[in-house]
């Protein structure tokens, strides 16, 4: 019978170096360098922030409206429809926003609203909540002339049983906090921009 041997190299001294790294003042960066390479990770968990809003700075929906009118907003008929419905959170709080096109979720010809919402949530996205689309747009002043973002959110039923969305646009020469069709069989372009909650 022949015996095979197998011949180990010596890995203490690279392993006596890796716990050092760990243990040191930049362990926390090993760490998550090392969490990178063993698990995969879900690359929108990464997604650069877009910008950060607070919530809850005005409690209703009334004061939502005073406050875009003193800033010199517009709001359409039907963005001001479904601003009168939403529920403004309790307690000041920061949410951080990414921007991203219908294309850039891997909709390269366009896709359903249906479809957008839930390939955001499985790539570890948020629906925002609609309180997002007034804060958002007190907050976006420097908005590009001629930029549609529309709120991703859960619609909100407006007369006539129309599903609503809040849009943020920079049309007319003017800052508008508008709206946008938000049923769920809504086709939207692949250039087609939503905004949604980047998870903490």
């Amino acid at each position: 019978m022949i015996s095979t041997r197998i011949a180990l190299c010596d890995v203490s001294g690279p392993l006596t170096d890796l716990i050092q790294k760990l243990s040191g003042e930049d362990g926390a960066s090993w760490s998550r360098a090392l969490n990178k390479m063993l698990r995969k990770e879900n690359p929108w968990d990464m997604a650069a922030v877009w910008k950060t809003i607070t919530l809850g700075a005005y409690k209703t929906p009334a004061a939502y409206r005073k406050a875009l009118t003193a800033a010199g907003h517009k709001i359409g008929s039907w963005g001001d429809e479904i601003l009168g419905r939403i529920t403004c959170a309790k307690q000041e709080t920061e949410v951080d926003l990414v921007a991203l096109s219908v294309g850039d979720l891997g909709f390269k010809d366009g896709a359903y609203y249906k479809d957008i919402c839930a390939k955001a949530i499985e790539m570890g996205l948020e629906l925002c909540p609609a309180e997002v689309g007034p804060a958002l747009r007190l907050a976006y002043n420097d908005q590009p002339r001629g930029e549609w973002l529309r709120i991703a959110m859960d619609a909100i039923t407006g007369r006539g049983g129309c599903r609503g969305l809040f849009a943020v646009d920079y049309d007319r020469d003017e800052l508008w906090l508008d709206d946008h069709d938000g049923h769920p069989d809504h086709f939207w372009s692949a250039d087609g921009r939503f905004v949604f909650v980047r998870r903490k």
